[in-house]
């Protein structure tokens, strides 16, 4: 396998988060109008108890396993590196199993008491396997980032929503003659296949991967039970603050949905009508919001161990220039993205869903997207330079903040789920603005003021022109104006930004170059 470079593995993953994001909203367009807002959100109820588990197994163990492997790596130690997968893969899926035995037993009493509506239970039930699957694979993918080849775990993505897009799909409809609850229960069905196909292809490589490394090492790998405590000391001591503040974001978006519901029920919203509301708040909006977070989620992943290995050479020129270029890289690109979601809020919302009413959710949302895109890269940042327990502090100030807000205006007939929407808004603005609090302090890091200017000129005029475009009527077929409205504001904006230099040509020859390489 080959190792990348940063900007060369951040590419690739951002390929495949692009690809997934595409595809994904293919069953998000999809299924609501299969099986509904109500049905969408039974499926989505189950994610936030999900995530919980999935945190407490996956939450820092991909990261550590990442760091050790790059750091034996740099030393040449073959060995170290297979025994660290050894005994992070044997805890991954002791505890995964636990969890998941425990999570199906328990499944009757965690729909009624904690997901507030009990047509839940079936979906839960086909949702538990995830549990073993994701802790399983987080070790492969933990493997391969420690590595720098980002390749094995952008397939994994990219075959995972393949299948889940078509699975999900075909059972939910195949199940909707039985009631919403089967349907939603089937199209989880899907995404646990999904799971399994990217486990699969991560299978694979690994192995392929482990037949070219040298074979006069294996021979010293002691059995999986010979590992000592220390060396599992070592792979928690990374794991555990890692953990802890994502466990922190985790159970907040538990909480969040509870309270949400409950909320609503208290604002005098019947119980069908704030799981329509929920379901479109976490199954619609959210995902859009989310759309340029493939590329957030690729600068985190490939920040991590080029960090850590800078700051094992105490390289801190390397360090502000990776951040800089991380950093500019979120702004750059989510800018057009906010844009359009704000200007183009409802016929986004019509043509993607067939829910306008939803694009006042989007459009509350919109303006606060760029702290979104900038809370991913901070938040690795400090993970990275062994700082966990100030974006765990960060965080869970944030979330407090959050559910107090949520309780408090969610509850009143005037706000409803508008209210909690604000209450999340400010929850990302404080979190994002506590870890860039924390990077300066820790590194004493500047970014020009110049170019957030140069990147709100761009999005002003682009967005004046998308407007215009969409807004007057020079043509009949709305979809053709909004594509073009679309289209138009993208272009001007990158034109924009080459001519006040925020892209310069290197930069767009870097990415054609890798996306031939790509295609072919």
């Amino acid at each position: 396998m080959t190792k990348q470079s940063f900007i060369k593995g951040t590419l690739i993953l951002l390929a495949a988060g692009i690809i997934n994001r595409i595809l994904g909203f293919i069953p998000r367009m999809t299924l609501p109008r299969v099986i509904g807002a109500e049905g969408v959100g039974l499926y989505q109820m189950g994610y936030p108890f999900m995530i919980v588990i999935l945190t407490i197994i996956t939450g820092g163990i991909p990261i550590a396993v990442a760091k050790l492997v790059a750091a034996a790596e740099a030393e040449g130690d073959e060995d170290r590196i297979r025994k660290i997968f050894r005994l992070a893969m044997l805890f991954s899926f002791i505890l995964s199993t636990v969890f998941t035995v425990v999570s199906l037993l328990a499944a009757n009493w965690i729909s009624s008491h904690l997901l507030t509506d009990s047509r839940v239970y079936y979906t839960f039930i086909c949702m538990t396997p995830i549990i073993l699957l994701v802790g399983v694979g987080s070790v492969f993918r933990g493997y391969f980032q420690g590595r720098q080849n980002m390749i094995p775990t952008a397939l994994s993505q990219v075959i995972e929503t393949m299948i889940r897009i078509v699975t999900m799909l075909v059972l939910a409809y195949l199940m909707l003659p039985y009631g919403i609850e089967y349907a939603a229960a089937g199209a989880m069905v899907g995404v646990m296949l999904g799971e399994t196909g990217a486990l699969l292809v991560l299978y694979l490589n690994y192995r392929n991967d482990r037949k070219k490394r040298p074979k006069n090492t294996e021979a010293t790998s002691p059995p999986i039970i010979g590992f000592r405590w220390s060396n599992l000391k070592e792979l928690l001591g990374l794991a555990l603050p890692i953990t802890g503040s994502k466990l922190v974001g985790s159970c907040s978006y538990f909480l969040e949905s509870i309270l949400i519901v409950q909320s609503l029920a208290a604002a005098g919203i019947a119980t069908a009508l704030a799981t329509a509301q929920y379901g479109a708040l976490q199954g619609m909006v959210i995902p859009v919001l989310l759309l340029p977070s493939a590329l957030t989620y690729s600068l985190s992943v490939s920040l991590i161990p080029s960090l850590s290995e800078a700051a094992a050479r105490n390289d801190m020129l390397t360090i502000h220039t990776r951040l800089h270029q991380s950093l500019k890289l979120a702004l750059v690109t989510g800018a057009p993205f906010a844009m359009i979601m704000l200007i183009l809020a409802e016929p986004l919302c019509h043509y993607l869903y067939g829910q306008a009413q939803v694009a006042s959710m989007l459009k509350m949302m919109a303006p606060i997207a760029l702290f979104i895109y900038f809370q991913a890269p901070l938040q690795a940042t400090l993970q990275a330079l062994d700082r966990p327990g100030s974006a765990l502090f960060n965080t869970l100030i944030g979330s407090i903040a959050k559910l107090a807000l949520i309780y408090w205006l969610a509850r009143k007939p005037e706000f409803g789920i508008l209210g909690a929407i604000m209450a999340i808004n400010i929850n990302i603005v404080l979190v994002t603005v506590l870890h860039w609090h924390s990077v300066v302090k820790l590194l004493h890091f500047r970014m020009q003021i110049s170019d957030f200017a140069k990147v709100g000129l761009a999005m002003c005029v682009s967005g004046w022109a998308s407007y215009l475009i969409m807004h007057n009527e020079w043509l009949f077929n709305t979809f053709v104006r909004f594509v073009v409205s679309c289209g138009s504001g993208i272009v001007l904006y990158l034109c924009f930004c080459v001519l006040l230099g925020l892209i310069d040509r290197n930069d767009l020859l870097r990415i054609m170059w890798l996306g031939r390489k790509i295609v072919k």
